[in-house]
């Protein structure tokens, strides 16, 4: 890897992080950041055990516990019996936490609109051309093979 390419991984690394930082910053959700993570992989891969939505979230068991219970609390997930273990449970999303999913895009979608008034329209038209190759980066490399 060539100095440019380190400089070009660094310099993106920093403004999407940045950016991201700023989105939450701004949004400021009632919704914590593993929770809201939680409802995401639950809406995007669910029904989900606790086990696999703790290794999906890169979180022990019991912290996922902790966060379910919190959701639970809320309306926002609903639990049921896995009809292939009655000692499981699957969790999937409830009614509230689309409705909660769908405010928080909206509202982050909005931020970001925002900011995207303050660039030029040359740069927007960058940004729109560089999708595609950003959306690639988010391809997991454990999905290429």
């Amino acid at each position: 890897m060539d100095e440019a390419q380190i400089e070009l991984a660094a310099r993106l690394r920093l403004a999407v992080g940045r950016l991201h930082r700023r989105i939450r910053i701004d949004g400021r959700e009632s919704i914590p950041p593993l929770q809201l993570s939680t409802l995401v992989t639950v809406e995007q891969h669910g029904p989900l055990r606790l086990s696999d939505l703790a290794r999906r979230e890169a979180v022990s068991a019991p912290t996922m516990s902790r966060v379910l219970a919190a959701l639970d609390e809320q309306g926002l997930v609903v639990r049921a019996v896995d009809p292939q273990d009655a000692r499981g449970v699957r969790i999937t999303l409830s009614e509230k936490g689309a409705a909660a999913l769908a405010t928080v895009r909206s509202h982050r979608t909005a931020l970001v609109a925002r900011r995207l008034t303050r660039l030029s329209e040359d740069q927007r038209t960058t940004l729109r051309e560089a999708l595609p190759a950003l959306e690639a980066l988010l391809v997991d490399e454990r999905d290429i093979c």
